[in-house]
């Protein structure tokens, strides 16, 4: 075993209620692309628990060696070696039923948040027009935060850069709606995060709320 892997307490603790929400929406899928899999820890979590899907992860071309050590050690089959993935860019050719993304919109700028939703459009598109993007953080709520550690985590990260910063969940599913995708879950998670789950197609199922575990 590596004893040296790039190890976030922060997955180990929030792994389980996520997957708990992702089974029953990945059920029907079969290729999911992570993006921002950063040490990798969910990306081996979920493809041990979920052996249908063949998991994809993807980050900045600094994650990967991480990454690599995480996937090595776990030796799963279904999960194939890290993509270099920058939202702003090209983006694979590969074929996809489902994103998922954790801790990311919050250090992304706006511009890549909005590359990210057209990006997973696109992508959904271009292989039927069918899939789901399940994206995980903290979220703040018509405008406001929805805890003092979220109002101080925000702060913290405007001044590491002011383009980082807390999304509103209205703003954000504003912008899945323009890119074609229907908000089917808002899951209440642990430490004042949230799972939102979107579908890309017509037969999506009514939105669904969950309290915290």
């Amino acid at each position: 075993m590596d004893n040296d892997k790039p190890y976030s307490p922060a997955c180990e603790r929030n792994r389980d209620p996520i997957l708990e929400v992702l089974r029953g929406h990945l059920a029907g899928c079969r290729h999911v692309l992570e993006i921002g899999s950063g040490t990798g820890q969910h990306a081996v979590h979920f493809a041990d628990a979920m052996p249908w899907l063949t998991w994809q992860c993807s980050d900045r071309a600094e994650y990967s060696p991480g990454i690599r050590r995480w996937l090595a050690d776990a030796a799963l089959p279904n999960t194939p070696l890290p993509l270099t993935l920058d939202v702003s860019g090209a983006w694979p050719v590969q074929s996809f039923d489902a994103v998922y993304s954790a801790n990311t919109l919050h250090i992304m700028g706006w511009d890549e948040v909005q590359a990210l939703f057209a990006g997973v459009a696109a992508l959904f598109a271009r292989d039927g027009g069918e899939g789901r993007l399940a994206v995980y953080g903290p979220f703040n709520i018509g405008g406001e935060f929805t805890s003092d550690s979220n109002r101080e985590f925000d702060a913290s990260l405007r001044v590491r850069d002011p383009r980082m910063g807390l999304r509103d969940l209205d703003a954000v599913d504003a912008l899945a709606s323009s890119a074609g995708l229907s908000l089917v879950e808002d899951a209440a998670m642990p430490a004042n995060n949230r799972l939102l789950v979107w579908a890309a197609d017509a037969q999506a199922p009514a939105i669904a709320s969950r309290s915290a575990p």
